[in-house]
C-alpha cells in the first residue's frame, strides 16, 4: 500500500470515551464530551456493547422512533441487528456490515436483535454515528443503505498486519460503497500486534480517530488505550497520520468537510433553528414521517 504522506497532522484534542446512561442502556460516548463538543460534520458517536443478548437480557431493543435532519449510521462490530423503517426496508445487519440512513425530512425506524438472535443468544457490539446534513439537504427524501461486509473494498498494509475497510469516500483510489450527501471518509481499521501503516488525509477535512479496542501509537508519540484516552481529533495541517498497533486493535477513522452552520438539536431531530425543531415534532405527530408498527 503506497501513499504520499509527508507531514503528519498534529493533534488538536485527545478525548476519553466514558460511560453514560441512555435510559437503561450503559454505553460509551466519546462525542460529544465536555472537552470536544463536535467535530463538524460529526455530531454524536456512541459505542455500545459488547452486550450479551438472550431471552432474559435484551437491552438493545429500540422500538420505532423518528429522525429528521441528519444521517444516523450504525457500524455492527459483533452480532447482528434487525433494521425496519417507514420506507418499507427490513434487513438483518451482521458483523462488518454498515447501515446508513439518510433521515432527511423524516423517517421512522426500529433497530434491535431479531427474535431468532434473541432466542439463540449471542453478543452484540456496535457504533452509532450521527452525521449532520447541510440546511439545503435537511428536507431531502429519506433513504436507507445497507452494505454487507464482503461488498466493501479493503486495503492491506505492506506488512500485511493492518486491514482497512473503506466504507465511504475513498482511500488511495479505492472507493467506498456508501453514497454520501457531503464529502467525507469513513474507514474501519483492524490491526494485528506490531502492524503499522500511514493513512493519508485531506486538508479540507476535519477528522477523528476512535479506538474501539486495543492499544496503538499515533505519529510515534501519542498513545491510545482502551479505558483511557480513546479519541483523537486532528488539526488540518498535514497529509495524514502514522499508526502502529501495540496489541491486536480495531479503530474507526472519520473525516469530512465541515458544514459550518448553526446546529439546533432536540432528541431525534437535528436542524438549524428552534422553529424547525418544533415543525419536526408537529410533523411526526401528524404522521408526515410515515408509520412503522411495533414488530
Amino acid at each position: 500500500m503506497e501513499n504520499n504522506v509527508r507531514t503528519f497532522n498534529s493533534v488538536k484534542n485527545i478525548g476519553r470515551s466514558d460511560y453514560i446512561m441512555m435510559g437503561n442502556l450503559r454505553l460509551r460516548q466519546p462525542l460529544p464530551t465536555n472537552e470536544i463538543e463536535t467535530i463538524d460534520p460529526f455530531i454524536l458517536l456512541h459505542h455500545f456493547g459488547p452486550f450479551v443478548v438472550n431471552e432474559v437480557l435484551n437491552p438493545l431493543d429500540l422500538g420505532p422512533h423518528p429522525h429528521r435532519g441528519f444521517e444516523p449510521v450504525t457500524f455492527v462490530l459483533q452480532g447482528e441487528q434487525l433494521h425496519r423503517d417507514s420506507l418499507g426496508n427490513e434487513s438483518i445487519v451482521k458483523a462488518g456490515d454498515v447501515q446508513w440512513t439518510t433521515a432527511g425530512r423524516g423517517i421512522i425506524h426500529a433497530e434491535g436483535p431479531s427474535k431468532e438472535f434473541v432466542k439463540r443468544g449471542g453478543t452484540i457490539e456496535g457504533i452509532q454515528l450521527w452525521i449532520n446534513l447541510p440546511a439545503t439537504k435537511k428536507m431531502m427524501p429519506a433513504n436507507y443503505q445497507h452494505i454487507k461486509k464482503e461488498d466493501f473494498s479493503f486495503l492491506k498494509s505492506d506488512d500485511n498486519k493492518v486491514s482497512i475497510q473503506i466504507i465511504a469516500g475513498n482511500l488511495l483510489n479505492q472507493k467506498g460503497k456508501i453514497t454520501t450527501q457531503t464529502a467525507l471518509n469513513a474507514y474501519t481499521i483492524d490491526a494485528k500486534e506490531s502492524g503499522e501503516i500511514k493513512v493519508p488525509m485531506s486538508k479540507n477535512h476535519q477528522s477523528l480517530l476512535y479506538l474501539i479496542d486495543g492499544d496503538v501509537s499515533i505519529n510515534d508519540s501519542i498513545q491510545l488505550k482502551k479505558n483511557e484516552n480513546q479519541l483523537i481529533e486532528f488539526n488540518q495541517d498535514g497529509d495524514g497520520f502514522n499508526f502502529k498497533s501495540n496489541s491486536e486493535s480495531r479503530l474507526l477513522f472519520l473525516s469530512g468537510e465541515p458544514i459550518k452552520e448553526k446546529v439546533t438539536s432536540y432528541g431525534p431531530y437535528v436542524m438549524n433553528t428552534q422553529t424547525e425543531i418544533l415543525e419536526a415534532m408537529r410533523d411526526y405527530q401528524m404522521g408526515k414521517m410515515g408509520f412503522l408498527p411495533r414488530n
